[in-house]
């Protein structure tokens, strides 16, 4: 049976390789990456395209191959007869592709022999803290980490094979339309051409990642309370929360409950949580946190409200392209409140250092609203000694000077088509 298992899934790998798939775009130096002798983690949400980037990876290599989203793997798993067949499967194979590792129990104790062995091991997991917690623990330094996020701008559009142009007003109208489905309608890869099934399918895989990855595996016994947390979490995209408030307004039970089930949901990618900025870690961690979506197209999919909300909208798609640009939220990426209070969207960090401040308001043409974002921009500039302001607009640009500083704004879709980045 299990020789049958791996038979099976070379076919399924070989089916996949004779595919045509999008380059994905990552920061990552590849040719460093893949020829490391470390273990190379491949992380991020179900279905964004981990797989196949995996596969792209390892294009033209002699390969092993293993899926652990393969229930018939998983009940007949045996590590001893599992290396013998791979070894008749794949004879003499350079590197081993685990797919969806976190499937395993005690997967970290078996890679951890396949390393010491100098088996040359590729892995991807769909649960962040689950993978970053083990392999910290059982292999410290030992790995090197991709995230595969679904499609940016920059890569849908190349998947719908569409040149940027803007020269035009109906070529400026196209890209427009194309920004609006794309904040609409995300970019997971599999309905990007499918647009009309997008909301049925991402609520669908919503409820697929609440039940397999979260109630499953943490045994969950009260399902209602988790499906409550997640469709309040998704609803108040961009807005803040406290453990308190949540065990509160949902009734919950407890705050540690509350606190369990977040995290939880942060795992398999479904959210994420920005803390504020304090150079006081205590401080930092008591302030109200900010929660944003790995992707957009799950607002129209499952949040319960009745007016599409382009602000907030907005400003998830920019916090999303700066996990893509590897910022890290609580290690380099944050929120900020100035001292009377104003609100800085983003900051950005390296190492000690404090590069740039973002602000995102979907429109500045009342006077109103560009006097608060400019001097909301400006207090923080002096408090944490940073030069380097974006404000990010839908669709407006020009620069502005004040009190010896220069605040540059920016249209969404030009700053998100202007990552520099490395194709594969």
């Amino acid at each position: 049976m299990l020789k049958n298992v791996i038979l099976q899934q070379r076919e399924e790998r070989n089916l996949l390789l004779s595919r045509k798939y999008q380059r994905r775009r990552v920061l990552a130096n590849l040719d460093d990456y893949l020829t490391s002798g470390l273990i190379k983690l491949i992380t991020g949400p179900r279905r964004a395209g981990k797989s196949v980037f995996a596969l792209q990876l390892l294009e033209n290599k002699n390969f092993a191959y293993l899926n652990f989203d393969d229930g018939l793997l998983l009940k007949n798993f045996n590590e001893n007869l599992v290396w013998q067949y791979l070894l008749e499967t794949y004879p003499g194979f350079d590197y081993l592709l685990l797919d969806e590792i976190q499937n395993l129990p005690n997967w970290d104790i078996w890679v951890g022999k396949l390393y010491r062995r100098g088996i040359n091991l590729v892995i991807t997991g769909s649960n962040a803290n689950l993978l970053s917690n083990e392999m910290a623990t059982v292999l410290t330094g030992r790995y090197l980490q991709i995230r595969i996020l679904p499609f940016s701008f920059q890569e849908m559009l190349a998947y719908r094979a569409m040149e940027v142009s803007f020269n035009t007003p109906a070529e400026k109208a196209e890209l427009m339309l194309q920004m609006t489905d794309f904040m609409t309608n995300g970019g997971y890869p599999e309905i990007i051409n499918m647009r009309g099934v997008a909301q049925n399918y991402l609520s669908t895989l919503f409820d697929s990642v609440l039940l397999k990855d979260v109630a499953k595996r943490y045994n969950i016994r009260n399902i209602g309370e988790l499906y409550n947390l997640a469709n309040y979490l998704v609803t108040n995209f961009c807005n803040f929360f406290s453990m308190n408030q949540l065990a509160d307004d949902l009734n919950l039970g407890s705050v540690n409950t509350a606190k369990k089930f977040a995290k939880y949901l942060a795992e398999p990618y479904l959210f994420h949580y920005l803390h504020r900025y304090n150079s006081k870690l205590k401080l930092m961690q008591k302030a109200p946190q900010k929660v944003y979506l790995t992707d957009t197209g799950f607002v129209a999919a499952r949040a319960f409200e009745l007016s599409k909300n382009h602000g907030r909208l907005l400003e998830n798609m920019v916090f999303t392209e700066l996990i893509r640009r590897d910022f890290s939220p609580t290690q380099s990426l944050f929120y900020y409140r100035t001292r009377n209070d104003r609100e800085i969207d983003f900051v950005c960090r390296k190492g000690n250092r404090i590069t740039e401040l973002i602000q995102v308001s979907y429109e500045i043409s009342a006077e109103k609203t560009l006097k608060r974002e400019l001097t909301a921009l400006l207090e923080a500039a002096d408090e944490l000694k940073c030069e380097n302001l974006l404000l990010i607009t839908w669709d407006a640009e020009e620069a502005f000077n004040e009190k010896g500083k220069t605040i540059n704004s920016i249209p969404i879709w030009k700053w998100l088509l202007g990552n520099q980045d490395v194709e594969i």
